[in-house]
């Protein structure tokens, strides 16, 4: 990528003025970014329900481990009836993982799911559904016209901070207080 280098592990954190409803006031870890597009996961967006009602939902049973109440993420506006899971590296092969870095990894085949039903999975996760993505060149041009900041993502904000605090988190790695920011676009 010559105009811009991959975003590829780094945040995408959204201006004040965004009013698009699917990405407003979010956070999104980038998982893939090359020319042929871009594809995040939003990590401050709980969905309402727990990681165990997700369970309960696709039949995988977790009455063998103590859950702890994690929340279930919207991922983004695409395809939000699938899962996906952001977790730290393994030397557990998952059917379905792609290694985003040799630390953070993207799975989204059920034996994950079923592996953490059984307390057999990794310790730091965040499940979602759906995701978000962006066409060729897509991406760039929304950073062009002043709609994200983008900066290199910190796993301690992606699996221990709580939602809410993600955000504003991510943006303090730059030294930006959001809540001083204006919520009108404008270019110098």
């Amino acid at each position: 990528m010559s105009e811009l280098l991959s975003l590829r592990d780094h945040f995408l954190i959204s201006m004040p003025h965004l009013s698009d409803p699917h990405f407003s006031q979010t956070l999104t870890y980038i998982c893939d970014h090359s020319e042929y597009g871009a594809m995040g996961i939003i990590i401050n967006r709980p969905a309402g329900i727990l990681v165990h009602d997700l369970f309960t939902h696709i039949d995988i049973d977790y009455s063998q481990v103590a859950i702890a109440p994690t929340p279930v993420y919207n991922g983004g506006p695409v395809h939000e009836d699938r899962g996906f899971v952001l977790h730290r590296s393994t030397l557990r092969n998952w059917i379905s993982c792609h290694s985003i870095t040799s630390d953070i990894s993207l799975t989204t085949s059920m034996d994950i799911l079923e592996a953490l039903a059984l307390g057999e999975g990794p310790e730091e996760f965040l499940v979602a559904l759906g995701y978000a993505g962006w066409g060729p060149g897509q991406l760039e041009q929304e950073i062009r016209d002043n709609v994200w900041l983008s900066c290199q993502a910190n796993s301690d904000i992606l699996f221990r901070l709580p939602a809410e605090e993600r955000l504003q988190a991510a943006a303090n790695t730059l030294g930006v207080n959001l809540h001083l920011m204006t919520s009108h676009a404008g270019h110098a």
